[in-house]
């Protein structure tokens, strides 16, 4: 697989230039740079990257709606959106998540966490550590949403896929449902694989989101619940 290529958006420009610097210095193609989400749209359309790392608090356009605007529609070449905060419970965070965006990182991430987020995403996975998705949902889940507003079809999941589906939830990794569940790990990627294809989800944020919003579990709401 080749080198992922980035977009960065942030309207600093030392955060800029030394996140191109550290993804550089490991084969990490930084294809443009933006100041604000009007020129991060603009970017995205016109180089077509793999990974956009995005600000949210910027001029003119906030990250929030450029990503909602870089992942609209289907398309199969969209990028994966990465979230660049300085808080890691921050209400635009969770908006960010809910428009599509695979995950966020502090911009205090060390240099060898930025590679690795970048690779991780581009590779399909999110980039939400099991204990801060627990946090960051609980607090900011919109428990007054009707159920009826998360349109896909849960009933087309099986016993064991909406079983693994509440797990996700909760924050597991794979290795954990594969423990608590006695399968092997190979076995819950395919059921995660399955539950995101049949509910047609980007990735498992996506899967935490879409069950707090239809109820399947909430806040405070135990795994037995």
């Amino acid at each position: 697989m080749s080198a992922p290529r980035v977009v960065i958006a942030d309207d600093q420009a030392l955060v800029r230039a030394g996140f191109r610097m550290i993804l550089a210095s490991d084969g990490i193609e930084v294809v443009a740079e933006a100041v604000n989400g009007v020129e991060a749209v603009q970017a995205v359309r016109r180089t077509r990257p793999d990974v956009v790392l995005m600000d949210i608090r910027m001029p003119e356009m906030d990250g929030l709606e450029a990503t909602r605007r870089i992942l609209t529609g289907d398309s199969p070449d969209q990028p994966r959106v990465v979230i660049l905060t300085t808080f890691d419970l921050d209400q635009y965070v969770y908006a960010a998540l809910a428009a599509g965006a695979s995950g966020f990182l502090l911009k205090d991430v060390t240099p060898e966490q930025l590679v690795a987020s970048v690779r991780l995403v581009r590779a399909g996975d999110a980039l939400l550590a099991p204990s801060i998705t627990r946090r960051l949902v609980d607090r900011f889940a919109r428990r007054d949403s009707p159920a009826a507003t998360a349109h896909r079809d849960l009933a087309t999941l099986t016993p064991r896929e909406l079983e693994v589906l509440t797990l996700i939830a909760h924050g597991h990794t794979n290795a954990e449902l594969a423990g608590q569940l006695h399968l092997s790990e190979a076995t819950v990627k395919t059921h995660v694989a399955r539950i995101l294809g049949k509910l047609g989800l980007r990735d498992r944020v996506q899967a935490v989101i879409l069950a707090y919003e239809t109820g399947i579990v909430g806040p405070g709401r135990t795994e037995s619940e």
